[in-house]
């Protein structure tokens, strides 16, 4: 029988919304934090023994923000909140928290999602890649416009599936601004979402930019037997990025010209 995660969990308020944080029992000496993403249908970690014994192998801690099925676009959704999109709330209220509370910033943070999350991490990080320049999406949903009506939050975020399909992640990439750190996986049994990580591939391998993939290993399609199964090489991935990141030399920008 596999080792039982160790870790501890507690809750927190951020801008009136649950926070859950999970501390590995011997954290890691820079801090280094993951923000999870969780899918549509809002599975907990808690119960995900891989993911938090690989958050106790690495000294990582991970901070889950509960959004509802908002697909952390920035778009209102009512079932979250009525004035914060799940967008703002992670790039700013949960960062804050991050700094104010464990003295956390960029690019001591890296993000990870698994389905609805996999895809807002990786949009998330296409859209702000300085904020965000460490991401892992396992399985992520990235044409959500095929199932807008199918979730009742969609139509209430999107006018039409176009208007869905325009916000997804591969509109947001950007060929001279990318996050440095991308790694996705998705099961090529996953029927619904595997075309678009292909698809995402391509593009990135047309553009030139660079990431790490895997769309060969097939482990139980989309469901959390294929998660767990893909949590190791995704926090090792994260782990040895954020090592990396705080190697990594500040770039110095010219004074402007007076």
């Amino acid at each position: 029988m596999a080792d039982q995660p160790q870790g501890v969990w507690s809750k927190a308020e951020v801008a009136g919304q649950v926070v859950e944080v999970y501390e590995p029992p011997r954290l890691n000496d820079m801090g280094y934090t993951v923000i999870y993403l969780h899918g549509v249908h809002l599975g907990k970690l808690h119960e995900q023994t891989a993911f938090l014994q690989q958050a106790d192998q690495h000294g990582l801690r991970i901070v889950v923000p509960i959004t509802q099925r908002s697909w952390w676009a920035d778009r209102i959704c009512p079932e979250f909140h009525p004035e914060i999109t799940a967008e703002r709330y992670v790039r700013q209220h949960v960062m804050e928290f991050l700094a104010d509370r464990y003295a956390v910033r960029t690019p001591r943070v890296a993000l990870l999602g698994t389905s609805m999350g996999g895809q807002g991490a990786l949009r998330l990080s296409f859209k702000y890649p300085d904020q965000f320049p460490l991401v892992a999406a396992i399985a992520p949903a990235i044409d959500y416009q095929n199932v807008y009506y199918e979730y009742d939050t969609l139509p209430q975020m999107y006018s039409e599936p176009e208007a869905a399909r325009q916000d997804t992640a591969l509109l947001h990439v950007h060929p001279l601004n990318w996050p440095r750190n991308l790694w996705f996986a998705c099961d090529p049994a996953d029927l619904r979402w595997y075309e678009s990580s292909e698809r995402l591939k391509m593009k990135l391998y047309s553009l030139g930019i660079m990431h790490d993939c895997d769309l060969e290993t097939s482990n139980g399609g989309h469901s959390w037997t294929y998660y767990n199964h893909m949590a190791p090489a995704a926090f090792s991935f994260l782990m040895e990025r954020l090592e990396r990141e705080r190697l990594r030399l500040p770039v110095t920008r010219p004074a402007d010209a007076e």
